[in-house]
């Protein structure tokens, strides 16, 4: 099991990272919380990370905390939740917004998230109810500064990031043009639109 990374950041086009590690290129998939705190590109960087092994495919997921991780494993262990809809759910939430969710039963939070349907969303409650109190709270959600390819715009890549994240491309586009500004950058916009959803 590959437990965490650290390297040159290379690429970072959400949800997607490349991290150089002595030589060798990590493609990393991680929510969009982690992306906030994110360095530069060319800096180094550690990700707490977590293996997903399929017949298909070795996927590697990285956050910034600790706390992320745990709650992402705890999503994984829900019933109908997969690694895509437990990086929404970090994209769209943070650990604490998460957590309260639970604490106080908020089902019309969590059915915002896109891939979470009523029925999820309650058995998320049910099975996280007694398992709160473990996870933790606190992580760095700084934003940082966007290196985006020449040949694409700001805006073209926060469309891109949400629909990675499950959104359709008509509602990714509803929820940048309701949060977002032209002035910010790919993570804050997908930032405020994420934050416009959960709303």
């Amino acid at each position: 099991m590959i437990g965490r990374l650290t390297g040159k950041l290379l690429e970072k086009n959400p949800p997607g990272l490349l991290v150089d590690v002595q030589g060798v290129g990590y493609e990393v998939d991680a929510p969009m919380s982690t992306f906030y705190s994110l360095p530069a590109l060319g800096e180094t960087v550690s990700l707490y990370t977590h293996l997903v092994v399929r017949d298909d495919a070795h996927l590697l997921f990285g956050f910034a905390t600790a706390t992320e991780r745990v709650l992402f494993r705890a999503l994984l262990k829900v019933n109908g939740v997969g690694a895509k809809v437990a990086l929404a759910i970090l994209s769209g939430l943070s650990t604490e917004e998460f957590i309260n969710c639970v604490a106080s039963k908020d089902v019309a939070a969590l059915v915002r998230v896109p891939g979470i349907g009523k029925k999820t969303a309650e058995r998320l409650l049910i099975e996280l109810q007694d398992k709160v109190e473990t996870l933790g709270i606190g992580m760095s959600s700084s934003g940082g500064s966007s290196h985006a390819p020449d040949d694409l715009s700001a805006r073209s890549q926060a469309e891109e990031a949400l629909e990675a994240l499950g959104y359709k491309p008509a509602e990714a586009t509803r929820l940048l043009d309701k949060g977002a500004s032209p002035e910010q950058t790919v993570e804050q916009m997908i930032r405020s639109a994420l934050r416009s959803a959960t709303k």
